[in-house]
């Protein structure tokens, strides 16, 4: 109770006038103690116009405190003059901040090193909901923006870039896409706080706010004092050590780093980049009060601990977070000795695999994550090797018509498309919701196969099949079912039959709004239907 007494009357007595300007000559003087030397400042005075008016002297002194022989020390240097005032003395947000953590110390009597360290705790608990969101609003994001037309017009098109774009943010909003600033909620709203909290610390060990000088612990009892003495650079170095190990966790569990191209160049760099800035680090950690030390090492620990938390599945499944993929997609090929044929070695979180020794279940599962990231050809090969060990199998017949499509092998992906097909309709319309869901698939890029290469009649004969079906319950094959719809009404409109083509599209719209849209180009021009189709079915 004395300390917090003390503490009080300390703050609230009256503040001594600044001193005035002053210019230093420094000298050094020995003392008797081999341990300390103080910089005595000499003061001159200066006459003017005959002596008759005399310049007030202007003074102060510098205080430089030489660590014991033996110890660590930084040689620093800080102006009082105050015609120069520090930039974060007269920012609102910072004096509000300090007078916040006044009000806490008063109220609870905690050390100073309490109090830094549990408001950062409280300040991170604050804004992990808003990291939680972001995550939230990604995911959707990441499962819409495929779905949407592409903001730049493509290659030969003929559309300009603002009709383009002005069709991209149109398809957008009716698809209530959440907008791309969520990329950067969290940094925007982190990075402000984590240097409102470092300057208004250091403000207040700066002036010595009253505690602060024995609101310390363990080897740092001054929290107004620099890193000094054998003990100094350990928080440094916690904080360096903490930054280097967010990075390599940051980078492990990313799948980033198997980016191909000049983009995994640039992540490599960037990864190099953040390793080396360790150093700097730690230096500036070295050159900052103590007060500053305790929350810069609070807010390391705590975001190491969200790191981890955010990449545990299970914590994921609770906030309803796509889970991480620690499959590395980016496989190498290998040459076998014996058969001379070409194998993949598939890179994962456990270590390489052989293609040749996974299930074909296995193999279209991880031709499915090649392809995410744009590598067909690879995930062409693993679908090849999966169909020559199960001729049946559907889902990799459907897969790589999809995949030959998208490299413009329209012959090949009708073969592929039209086998999975017959397979399912071997026994009459299935019953089995997957089986429904494959048909309906496989009949609309079938259908979109034979229309790309001008084979109408074919095309409409696969898509009327999907119209001739039951509306399916699953509400995965339901949207399914009415995009085959759509794209069934754009192919009646290119063969000239507009009643119908506008009768689909209604349906469609029954089932969802968002199509209404292509009612107006329907309505006003049948090519601007057609050519919004088109574009919003980009990708497979």
């Amino acid at each position: 109770m004395a300390v917090r007494l003390l503490s009080k009357l300390r703050r609230h007595r009256p503040s001594p006038p600044p001193p005035p300007l002053i210019h230093l000559n420094s000298h050094f003087s020995s003392s008797t103690s081999s341990s300390n030397s103080l910089f005595d400042s000499t003061i001159h005075h200066h006459s003017h116009h005959n002596g008759l008016r005399n310049y007030n002297s202007r003074f102060s002194s510098k205080l430089h405190s030489l660590p014991p022989r033996g110890g660590f020390s930084i040689s620093r240097r800080f102006s009082t003059d105050p015609s120069f005032p520090d930039p974060d003395e007269r920012f609102l947000p910072v004096k509000t901040l300090i007078s916040l953590l006044d009000s806490y110390h008063d109220v609870t009597g905690f050390p100073w090193w309490v109090i830094i360290a549990s408001s950062t705790v409280a300040m991170r608990l604050t804004i992990f909901p808003l990291i939680v969101v972001q995550l939230q609003k990604l995911k959707t994001i990441g499962e819409l923006l495929p779905k949407l037309p592409p903001p730049f017009p493509p290659p030969l098109s003929g559309r300009s870039y603002r009709d383009q774009f002005s069709l991209f943010l149109k398809k957008k909003k009716a698809a209530e896409c959440p907008s791309v600033f969520w990329f950067f909620s969290s940094f925007a709203v982190q990075v402000p706080c984590f240097f409102l909290w470092l300057m208004s610390v250091r403000r207040m060990s700066l002036d010595h706010h009253p505690g602060f000088d024995i609101g310390g612990t363990l080897w740092f009892q001054n929290l107004t004092e620099y890193p000094h003495g054998v003990l100094g650079p350990i928080l440094p170095l916690l904080i360096a050590g903490l930054h280097f190990t967010n990075v390599q966790i940051s980078f492990k569990k990313s799948s980033l780093q198997h980016v191909p191209g000049s983009l995994g160049l640039l992540v490599k760099i960037y990864r190099i980049y953040l390793r080396v800035l360790t150093l700097p680090i730690m230096i500036a950690a070295l050159s900052i009060p103590q007060g500053s030390l305790v929350y810069w090492f609070t807010n390391s620990t705590l975001s190491l601990i969200q790191l981890l938390l955010l990449s545990n599945p299970d914590v994921l499944e609770y906030f309803g977070l796509p889970k991480k993929n620690g499959v590395a997609v980016a496989p190498t090929l290998k040459e076998t000795g014996s058969k001379g044929l070409a194998d993949f070695t598939i890179l994962t979180k456990k270590g390489e695999i052989s293609a040749q020794s996974l299930s074909p279940e296995e193999l279209v599962s991880f031709a499915i994550k090649i392809l995410t990231d744009g590598r067909k050809d690879h995930a062409i090969r693993l679908l090849r090797l999966a169909l020559e060990k199960d001729p049946e199998h559907v889902r990799a017949l459907l897969i790589m018509g999809q995949t030959l499509l998208q490299n413009k092998q329209f012959v090949e992906a009708v073969d592929s498309l039209e086998s999975a097909i017959s397979k399912l309709l071997v026994a009459g319309y299935p019953t089995e919701v997957e089986e429904i869901d494959l048909l309906i698939l496989s009949s609309q890029w079938a259908g979109i196969a034979n229309v790309q290469q001008g084979k109408m009649e074919e095309g409409l004969v696969h898509l009327e099949r999907i119209a001739q079906l039951e509306e399916p319950q699953d509400s995965k094959s339901k949207a399914h079912y009415y995009d085959g719809i759509l794209i069934l009404s754009s192919a009646l409109l290119n063969v000239g039959r507009k009643a119908e083509s506008m009768e689909y599209l209604q349906k469609a719209v029954a089932y969802n709004p968002a199509y209404s849209v292509y009612i107006e180009s329907l309505e006003n021009d049948s090519k601007d239907f057609a050519d919004d189709l088109a574009n919003s079915r980009r990708d497979f």
